[in-house]
C-alpha cells in the first residue's frame, strides 16, 4: 500500500510517517517549510493554499490512501479549505482519505460527545476545522473524519513542553482545574489511524483517550513521569480567564474501539512511571 502523509515533518505526522514505513508500506510525506528525517520516505514541499501544487503532490505520490495531519490553526484558508483542496484531488484520483479533525469542534455544552454529535465551535479554530469535516464529506463521500483530542508524547509533544517549562519558570502560564479533555498518546493515534485508513471505514471516528482529565491533572502526570517538581506547576481556572474556548469536552471513542485491535489508552495509564 502507497500512502501519503499530509503534513509529514510534525507532530502526528512523523509518527505516522516513521510507523507507515516500518510496516513496509511506501511512503510519501509532504512538508511546509523542512522535510522530515525518516529514511526511505519521499518528501514533498506542499502549501495547502495552491490547488495545483496539491494535485500535482497526489498525482504524482498516486497513494492508495492520503492521511491529513497538518494543523494549521486558525488559519482558515489552510485549516478550513486546505483539506477541501485536498479531499477534491482524493478523490479525483481514487485515493482513501483520512481527515484528522479536533475536539475543538464542540463548544463543550453538552460535555459528552460521540460521532454522532453535530460541531458547534465556539473559537476559530474550531470553526475551521468543522468547516474542513463539512467540506471533506462533501467533496470525499467516502473519507474517514477522525477527531481526536490533546496529542502527548515527549519533548516534541507542546503539552509535555509547556509543563516543563513551567516547572522550570521559563514561561508564565496556568494550568487550569476546569479546563477537561481526553488525552491521547500520539503513538496509539498513530497506529488507530493507520488501521482506520487501511481498513473500509468511512465517516466520523473518535479517537481519544480513555481518561477526562483537567489540563492541572495532566500537567501533574507528564512531572511525575519527567520527574519533575509538580508542585512548580501553577494552578487557576479558565471560567475565570479571558480565554476563548470551551471548558469540558470529553470524546466517547468507544463506538470506534470497538472496531480497533489498537488500544486508545487512557492518560493516567500512558502516563503511569514506567509505561
Amino acid at each position: 500500500m502507497t500512502i501519503l502523509i499530509i503534513g509529514g515533518s510534525g507532530f502526528l505526522g512523523a509518527e505516522l510517517v516513521r510507523r507507515a514505513a516500518a510496516a513496509g508500506h511506501a511512503t510519501a510525506a509532504t512538508f511546509a517549510t523542512r522535510p522530515g528525517s525518516t529514511a526511505e520516505v519521499m518528501w514533498h514541499a506542499l502549501d495547502l493554499r495552491d490547488p495545483r501544487s496539491v494535485e500535482a503532490v497526489v498525482a504524482e505520490v498516486a497513494p492508495r490512501v492520503v492521511v491529513n495531519a497538518t494543523s494549521g490553526g486558525s488559519d482558515w484558508v489552510v485549516t478550513a479549505e486546505g483539506p477541501v483542496r485536498l479531499a477534491l484531488a482524493a478523490a479525483k484520483y481514487g485515493c482513501r482519505l483520512v481527515q484528522v479533525s479536533s475536539d475543538a469542534v464542540f463548544s463543550g455544552a453538552r460535555v459528552h460527545y460521540d460521532e454522532s454529535c453535530l460541531p458547534d465551535p465556539v473559537t476559530p479554530y474550531g470553526a475551521a476545522k468543522a468547516a474542513a469535516e463539512t467540506g471533506v464529506r462533501l467533496v470525499h463521500p467516502d473519507a474517514v473524519i477522525a477527531r481526536t483530542s490533546l496529542i502527548i508524547g515527549d519533548r516534541q509533544s507542546t503539552h509535555v513542553r509547556l509543563v516543563h517549562d513551567l516547572a522550570a519558570g521559563t514561561r508564565e502560564g496556568v494550568l487550569f482545574t476546569d479546563d477537561i479533555r481526553c488525552p491521547v498518546h500520539v503513538v496509539d493515534l498513530a497506529a488507530a489511524l493507520l488501521e482506520l485508513a487501511s481498513g473500509e471505514a468511512i465517516g466520523v471516528h473518535h479517537l481519544a483517550g480513555a481518561d477526562a482529565v483537567s489540563r492541572h491533572e495532566l500537567g501533574f502526570l507528564i512531572a511525575e513521569r519527567e520527574g519533575l517538581d509538580a508542585s512548580r506547576l501553577p494552578v487557576g481556572l479558565r471560567a475565570e480567564s479571558a480565554l476563548p474556548g470551551a471548558l469540558d469536552v470529553r470524546l466517547d471513542s468507544r463506538a470506534t474501539q470497538h472496531k480497533l485491535h489498537t488500544t486508545l489508552r487512557g492518560a493516567r495509564q500512558f502516563l503511569a512511571r514506567g509505561a
